[in-house]
């Protein structure tokens, strides 16, 4: 077994590679930059190694730095992980020329599936189906459009050096032809260095399946059955399984056969993925081959219960295969979704920044880049985590996963939390109708949910006093939120007021049963169920699950996924009044804050002061935009109702 293993990664998948290295008793080199100076990633290593600043080109894809971390740290071998420089065959090279053993395969076969023309004609050799299309990879115009007439239309151009769809083009119409090639010329000379493109039968509504396969250096491969990936949002997974769904027994036993077949044809050695697309009568076609771990490994052990690291340590350190080919079964269902730190309301714009607190979910397996809190960096893919449930049958891991993803309370972040559970309750997903169109045209249809007035009755309901969350009082709940000072019929636990941006919010606290509390707010009842526990709340709306906690600001809610920020906020009866341009407050009190200064310009509802009241912090805000005139208060002056705190002047040099 291999001593000492530098990994050539970060966040979860470093992880993951570290903890079989634990399991094993493999010391293992973890690497970082200077962003993930203080990463998870980092927990538990022999020795970390700083490789430059943030940057992955100064940092995780300068292969000088890394082989140079791996001899000084007395390493014997290298692990890439996945993405970086998991498949270029310069970095496999310095691997070996450095006398280091990469776990992975040989620098030639990376290079061979790397180029999606060698890799055609490689599996077309060995018998394995590939699509009508061109024999050669070309930039010319007249060249690709002579393959596009022999293959018929629609096609699909696809650059030779690319991979995740980068630049692919689908042409219907001859007409379209040479505005497409120019375009997939141009994309993939400036993303890979060479412009070369195939041209493909476009296949119009196909599955993504693909077959794991092992080799040792004793001559054996095996494949460990195969993962349905359809689910994709612009040709990146976001959902996958094991096994494929409703895959036909003579279909799938041809499917690992073409594996096999391929696999063994290039004296494939370590993990590698054979991925195919199925067409609409079931027939199969080779479209790459991946030559590292994939980032949806974990479905394959859970069917399986292999540690495909620890497979992966075992061949590089020369070991034959654990297991031959009749010893490896399936048993179950898995299924994995990937959480991204980004935004599905702002067509899934990447959302770097921190997770102040993350509760991941209990009975299934959490693939994380961090447990309890963590830095999502802008110069790396926003991908935090995985959930991985298996079960017995596909509905039954389904609905674990669902249930998973709903329970998952990821505080400081926008998360694609909330679309994955839409997806994964989407009728066509739970039937098992997929296709790689489906993620993109449930997107498309999808529309703008105004989650507002939900995620201001479950902070309505964190301010109520309740049993499970501290003993009842008349006045309980935390400053500022909850006016009691106009009790009324209509309103007998009061009101609670806040801000979504600039859109306030009136939430009528109307009572408190065993059911949880009963609110209104714009005219829509709803009941929340809530407790807390460490400044984390959670419960039902509806039937919706939610989880919040306060901030400085206000709170941060989180519907069934979904995050809502809610300002600090105001009152049913006026904070403040203005008399012209006199910022008063309506209460008397102690000025606990001062937040503007004479001269500075303020937006309307921007906050001016904070005057305590009934230990209540009652937020003075600016009736309208303009600029501070004058501050007539201090912090810890003791003020009367109805007295002026602030003049504004009106904004009119602006």
């Amino acid at each position: 077994m291999l001593k000492r293993v530098l990994i050539a990664n970060r966040g979860e998948i470093a992880r993951r590679i570290a903890r079989t290295c634990r399991r094993l008793d493999v010391e293992y080199v973890a690497v970082h930059s200077d962003a993930d100076r203080s990463a998870a990633h980092l927990e538990g290593a022999f020795e970390q190694v700083r490789l430059g600043p943030g940057p992955a080109t100064d940092s995780y894809l300068r292969i000088d730095g890394l082989i140079d971390a791996a001899l000084r740290t007395g390493c014997d071998a290298v692990h890439p992980g996945y993405g970086f420089l998991s498949e270029s065959p310069a970095f496999a090279a310095a691997v070996a020329e450095a006398g280091l053993v990469l776990i992975g395969p040989d620098a030639e076969t990376i290079a061979a599936m790397g180029d999606k023309a060698t890799a055609r004609t490689l599996m077309a050799a060995a018998g394995v189906p590939v699509l009508p299309g061109s024999e050669h990879a070309s930039e010319v115009l007249d060249e690709l459009a002579a393959d596009a007439e022999r293959i018929g239309y629609p096609v699909i151009l696809k650059p030779v050096a690319g991979g995740g769809g980068k630049g692919m083009q689908v042409v219907h119409h001859p007409d379209d032809l040479a505005e497409a090639v120019a375009a997939a010329v141009r994309l993939g000379r400036s993303s890979f260095g060479d412009g070369r493109l195939l041209a493909e039968r476009y296949v119009s509504r196909p599955r993504h399946i693909e077959v794991q396969v092992f080799g040792d250096t004793h001559g054996q491969v095996v494949h460990l059955f195969e993962r349905e990936c359809s689910l994709q949002r612009r040709h990146q997974k976001v959902v996958e399984e094991a096994p494929a769904v409703g895959l036909p027994a003579d279909v799938r036993a041809a499917l690992l056969e073409s594996a096999l077949r391929g696999a063994k044809a290039l004296g494939y050695v370590n993990a590698g993925t054979f991925e195919y697309i199925l067409d609409s009568d079931e027939s199969f076609y080779f479209l790459e081959a991946n030559t590292r771990l994939q980032v949806e490994h974990p479905v394959t052990e859970e069917i399986t219960g292999v540690d495909l690291v620890e497979w992966q340590l075992r061949v590089a350190a020369g070991e034959r295969l654990p297991l031959a080919q009749h010893e490896i079964t399936a048993t179950g269902h898995a299924i994995e979704c990937r959480v991204y730190a980004e935004d599905p309301d702002e067509s899934f714009r990447p959302a770097p920044g921190r997770a102040d607190r993350v509760e991941w979910p209990d009975g299934v397996r959490v693939e994380a880049a961090f447990d309890r809190a963590g830095e999502v960096s802008s110069f790396y893919d926003p991908m935090i985590a995985k959930l991985v449930a298996h079960g017995p049958d596909r509905g039954a891991a389904l609905r674990t996963l669902t249930d998973a993803v709903r329970a998952t309370a990821v505080m400081g972040l926008t998360t694609n939390l909330g679309f994955l559970g839409d997806l994964l309750s989407e009728p066509r997903v739970v039937a098992g109708r997929l296709d790689t169109h489906l993620v993109n045209g449930m997107v498309a249809e999808r529309g703008r949910v105004d989650r507002s007035c939900r995620a201001a009755a479950c902070a309505a309901a964190m301010e109520v006093p309740s049993p499970t969350l501290a003993p009842a009082s008349p006045w309980h709940g935390s400053a500022g939120a909850l006016d009691r000072g106009a009790l009324d019929p209509a309103a007998p636990l009061g009101v609670v007021v806040v801000r979504d941006g600039r859109r306030e919010l009136r939430a009528t606290l109307l009572g408190l049963g065993l059911s949880g509390v009963r609110c209104r707010v714009e005219g829509q009842p709803f009941t929340v169920d809530v407790t807390g526990q460490n400044g984390l709340f959670r419960g039902r709306v509806g039937d919706s699950v939610w989880s919040g906690t306060r901030t400085a600001d206000g709170f941060e809610i989180n519907v069934d996924g979904y995050r809502t920020v809610l300002s600090l906020p105001t009152y049913a009866h006026a904070d403040a009044e203005s008399a012209g341009n006199e910022v008063k407050t309506t209460m008397p009190g102690s000025v606990v804050g001062v937040t503007c200064a004479v001269g500075d310009r303020v937006e309307e509802g921007a906050v001016l002061a904070i005057v305590e009241a009934m230990k209540m912090e009652n937020r003075i805000l600016a009736p309208f935009t303009g600029v501070v005139a004058e501050v007539r208060c201090a912090l810890d002056d003791l003020v009367a109702a109805d007295q002026t705190l602030v003049v504004l002047a009106d904004d009119a040099g602006e």
